[in-house]
């Protein structure tokens, strides 16, 4: 392979993990993969190794067209400006303006499960980064990638520490896929020589209502959990009171409606198409996991 690539974020967490997929598991020369990054001192571990690194900022189209230059695929992990409406959007929009003019030849984007019906105040940046990408001359690949496993760890402590699960998402299902599987997918995706466009639904192999994730983790903690079904108004009002800020009240409120309403409800075996691999089992990380499922 004679392909150079690119993974934006890469200092963030699952960036580090493409990277890391990218030459110790597809056995991608160093000298072929670009880590862009906003401060490359953090990557001067991968540097050493001969990855290229470069500063990268969303905001100057000048350095992005710069960053991008001599590169063939790119992945473009979703930026988290969501504190301004906006914001993100025009930073995606930009990147494929940058990509574009550099000539790189097909993006990757990790986007989120049906973006074009959805009640989360963030869809549409998905939703409209994919349109631009789809409008755009270059070729491309959507990630919609499910919700992480791993932030089941900034909800389990303290459900485990109080029995009780404040949900109003009723009986709306996940397909819950670690991280891990992302990074992996993402990896394969970008390496890949194809050029067709294509979208992929990255889940796990599973589907769960809160009362049956409920019901996993006391399988692996031995500790009962009260799944507690609430409005959406008692939610918010719930969360104000521990003290969660305005703009992750509603976040949190919104992603249980979109499971109430079933936009969650997705179910694929892309991440064992793309990798060859079938992704983690949500009771599997639970137990590879549970000395962090009860940290405050």
């Amino acid at each position: 392979m004679s392909q150079t690539l690119l993974v934006t974020g890469a200092a963030g967490q699952l960036g580090q993990r493409v990277l890391a997929h990218l030459v110790d598991t597809l056995k991608i020369a160093p000298s072929q993969i670009v880590a862009a990054t906003r401060d490359p001192e953090k990557l001067s571990a991968l540097a050493s190794k001969g990855i290229q690194v470069r500063k990268i900022d969303f905001d100057d189209s000048a350095l992005l067209a710069s960053a991008f230059k001599g590169v063939d695929r790119i992945l473009l992990i979703s930026t988290d400006a969501i504190e301004q409406p906006g914001r993100r959007l025009a930073q995606h929009k930009a990147a494929v303006a940058a990509a574009i003019k550099a000539g790189v030849k097909h993006v990757v984007y990790t986007s989120m499960p049906n973006p074009d019906d959805s009640v989360i105040p963030f869809a549409p940046d998905h939703l409209q980064t994919e349109q631009a990408l789809a409008a755009s001359s270059i070729g491309w690949s959507v990630l919609r990638n499910s919700w992480y496993m791993e932030n089941l760890f900034r909800v389990l402590p303290s459900v485990l520490a109080s029995g009780k699960w404040y949900t109003s998402a009723a009986e709306g299902r996940i397909s819950y896929v670690s991280r891990e599987d992302c990074a992996r997918a993402a990896a394969a995706a970008l390496a890949d020589s194809g050029t067709a466009n294509a979208r992929y639904e990255i889940t796990g192999p599973e589907k769960h209502t809160v009362a049956e994730l409920a019901s996993l983790v006391t399988g692996v903690t031995g500790k009962s959990i009260q799944v507690v079904q609430v409005s959406d108004e008692q939610l918010a009002q719930g969360l104000k009171e521990a003290g969660v800020p305005d703009l992750f009240v509603r976040l949190l409120v919104s992603f249980d409606a979109n499971t109430r309403e079933g936009k969650m409800d997705v179910l694929s075996d892309a991440v064992k198409t793309l990798t060859g691999k079938a992704p983690q089992k949500l009771r599997d990380f639970l137990a590879a996991n549970q000395s962090q499922l009860a940290q405050p």
